[in-house]
């Protein structure tokens, strides 16, 4: 079979993730680097074994043998990425968020479906195998009609104002780094709300450093939604129904424990274990795309990352909090 070659734009931490799980499959190849510096480029390659190592994120795209790209910039740079990205003909997965909002998803989606071309923001929560558990114990009726979703993601990061998450002009802030993983874990589940109620404070540099969020629905089940980069408690969700509960234990976006309570039993608490570091099913995935000739997938589709984009949107919008691109 032949190998899809890999391209990766930006050399920081999360490269370097996808960079090991791209290395972990054996019809994968990681081809090419693109960073700012030759220096740079050059660090990442001689850790990573990619052989190809570009000074500039345009020298990359306009390589020609390779065949998808992933985005690992901060999030106010996807937008200006992916559109380099696509109009060289490249296919992306792009790190998560896709965009730093609605606007943004539909231009780059617009972009990628008029040149056809592969986009995918790589949510690699959905592909982790307790993930892919907890939906087949719920589709199968195990805690019956859920009411209520319930998930964390609560660090203390120290404060550096021209840090990631503190810089507003690299839209930081909890919200769109952390609190997207329970807002695709409500929407994977409850799908859009009917109404949202949102807060946040938001810290000396503008951005919000907590925030939490209930999402209501007409039929009566909420989503109780927590992000915050200045305090530290369980990263963990429940997702209650009218017969049980399922528990993802912390980290719940990458959970390899999981408990499922039914109504008159005894809790079960099973080991799911992710292959390597967790970021190869979505490599896979994004393979299993291109092979079949699809431009989006199953899994992760265009129409759930903007309808979820739209909601933090939203959310930010009850806190009046606006980037300076925006």
């Amino acid at each position: 079979m032949e190998k899809i070659r890999w391209g990766i734009l930006a050399t920081g931490w999360i490269a370097e993730q996808l960079a090991k799980a791209i290395n972990s499959q054996p019809d994968a190849e990681c081809l090419a680097v693109g960073s700012r510096s030759q220096e740079s480029a050059d660090k990442f390659g001689d850790a990573w074994n990619i052989p190809r190592r570009y000074p500039t994120y345009e020298a990359l795209v306009a390589d020609p043998d390779v065949d998808v790209i992933y985005i690992a910039t901060p999030h106010n740079l996807h937008t200006e990425n992916m559109k380099l990205c696509l109009n060289a003909g490249k296919h992306v997965l792009c790190e998560k968020p896709l965009t730093v909002n609605a606007a943004q998803a539909r231009e780059c989606m617009a972009l990628a479906r008029e040149k056809g071309l592969f986009l995918m923001e790589a949510m690699w929560m959905k592909f982790i195998p307790a993930t892919r558990q907890m939906q087949k114990w719920i589709a199968n009726g195990r805690i019956g009609t859920i009411h209520l979703v319930q998930a964390n993601f609560a660090f203390n990061i120290p404060f550096n104002p021209k840090g990631r998450l503190y810089d507003p002009a690299l839209a930081g802030g909890a919200l769109l780094d952390m609190g997207i993983y329970p807002a695709t874990l409500a929407h994977l589940l409850l799908g859009k709300p009917d109404r949202i109620l949102s807060a946040a404070h938001l810290g000396e540099t503008g951005v919000d450093e907590l925030n939490s969020a209930i999402w209501q629905y007409d039929r009566g089940a909420q989503a109780v939604l927590l992000s915050t980069q200045r305090l530290e408690r369980p990263c963990d969700a429940f997702i209650t129904g009218d017969q049980g509960y399922i528990r993802l234990h912390e980290h719940f976006w990458n959970s390899q424990t999981i408990t499922i309570k039914q109504s008159g039993s005894k809790p079960e608490t099973v080991q799911i274990p992710y292959e390597g570091n967790g970021y190869g099913y979505q490599v896979r995935e994004v393979h299993d795309c291109l092979r079949a000739g699809k431009l989006e997938s199953a899994v992760v589709p265009r129409a759930d990352t903007l309808e979820i984009m739209t909601l933090l949107d939203e959310m930010r919008g009850q806190w009046g909090l606006i980037y300076p691109e925006e």
